[in-house]
């Protein structure tokens, strides 16, 4: 198996479960798509910063026990960002708290772009700096993609330059095919969307690509999406066709609706 260089940039957050439940997990789209490609085998940076608080030591050594490098993972004074979420009596998630913390003020350095320049692909995550990583890496030709589904202001997402947008929609084909098409008439490469129990769908403009789901027990469906991601990209770069891309991404986020958080760990009580 061939070991590529990914390096995930981007948030980090502790799930804050408030009682009954009382327990966090470390997460957020970055951190998770990290880890899973790190499990992998590929040999995997992340890209970002935490407090000088006890969850930033958690989010740190979770990264390492994981396998991912944390080179330039950056120590900031201040908040490791976190959620408070509330369960209903149904199951739902509502995010009653959120606090983006020092995420909120990372941008990688020059020097750390000249290191993101090297890798065989970089995923980005939730970050507030106006399109900059995304914009400065297109423009030396580095494979990129980005979640556009992340909770950001538009001002921070967009998919010029993204060799793979990933987006989210509705079980309603229609609408996924439109918002694929949509994704690669705004410059995207390829678009992959996501259909909730309908599976998946993908396109380059030429080809297109449908996956279902994979049955499974769902415990937690945190992550799951984020899984996907890592599921298809590490297909996707090893040459796979699209459809195979999407199966692995399937496989991938039905192994994380098994368990609970969006890579195995033990939840901590608050």
């Amino acid at each position: 198996m061939s070991r590529l260089r990914f390096a995930v940039v981007g948030d980090n957050c502790v799930d804050r479960f408030l009682p009954p439940v009382g327990q966090s997990l470390v997460g957020g789209n970055a951190i998770n798509v990290a880890v899973q490609l790190a499990l992998m085998g590929h040999e995997t940076y992340y890209f970002g910063a935490v407090g000088l608080d006890a969850d930033g030591a958690r989010v740190r050594d979770l990264l390492v026990r994981n396998g991912v490098r944390i080179d330039h993972l950056r120590m900031a004074a201040g908040t490791t960002a976190y959620t408070n979420i509330e369960l209903t009596a149904s199951g739902d998630r509502i995010f009653a708290f959120e606090d983006f913390g020092v995420c909120q003020d990372y941008r990688p350095s020059g020097e750390e772009m000249s290191v993101l320049a090297t890798m065989d692909h970089v995923h980005l995550g939730w970050i507030v700096d106006g399109g900059h990583v995304r914009q400065a890496l297109a423009a030396q030709g580095v494979g990129l993609s980005q979640d556009i589904s992340v909770n950001n202001d538009k001002a921070h997402l967009g998919v010029a330059g993204l060799g793979v947008a990933f987006g989210s929609a509705g079980e309603d084909r229609a609408q996924a095919e439109a918002l694929a098409l949509d994704l690669l008439a705004q410059g995207a490469g390829m678009a992959v969307v996501t259909r909730g129990g309908e599976g998946s769908l993908a396109t380059d403009g030429r080809i297109w690509a449908h996956a279902g789901i994979a049955p499974v027990e769902v415990v937690d469906t945190t992550g799951a999406g984020d899984s996907f991601i890592a599921g298809f990209l590490d297909a996707r770069l090893r040459g796979r066709d699209l459809t195979a891309c999407l199966e692995r991404g399937r496989d991938c986020a039905a192994v994380t609706c098994g368990h609970i958080g969006g890579f195995p760990q033990d939840p901590a009580p608050l």
